[in-house]
C-alpha cells in the first residue's frame, strides 16, 4: 500500500481572480484616499505603509476597499489599510478556512 501523501493546502487551486472592473462605485466616492496623492498609498518603505494606514484608518469605506483589493487580487499599494503582504495572509486565511469546510 502506498502512503499518502500530505496534504499542501498552497498547492489547492484558487479561483481565477476577477478583473477588475475599472468603474467607479459609489463607496469609492466617499473615499478619503481621493484627497491625497496617489503615491501615498504605494509607497516604497514601511514608513509609507504607516502613513496610508494612518489615513484608511479614519475612511468610511476601509472594508469595502480592502474586500475590493481582496476581490480583484490587486497586489501593489495600501488598501483598506493592508498591504501587499496583508492581503496575501488574508487570501491565504480564507483559503484555508475554506479548504476545512
Amino acid at each position: 500500500m502506498k502512503p499518502e501523501k500530505a496534504l499542501n493546502l498552497m498547492d489547492l487551486p484558487l479561483p481565477l481572480p476577477l478583473p477588475p472592473d475599472h468603474q467607479e462605485h459609489k463607496w469609492m466616492l466617499r473615499a478619503l484616499c481621493r484627497k491625497r496623492a496617489p503615491e501615498v498609498f504605494f509607497p516604497s518603505d514601511g514608513v509609507g505603509v504607516e502613513r496610508a494606514r494612518k489615513v484608511c484608518a479614519e475612511c468610511p469605506v476601509k472594508d469595502e476597499c480592502l474586500e475590493y483589493a481582496l476581490t480583484y487580487r490587486i497586489d501593489h499599494g495600501v488598501w483598506g489599510g493592508a498591504s501587499e503582504r496583508e492581503r496575501r495572509r488574508i487570501l491565504r486565511a480564507r483559503r484555508l478556512a475554506a479548504a476545512r469546510r
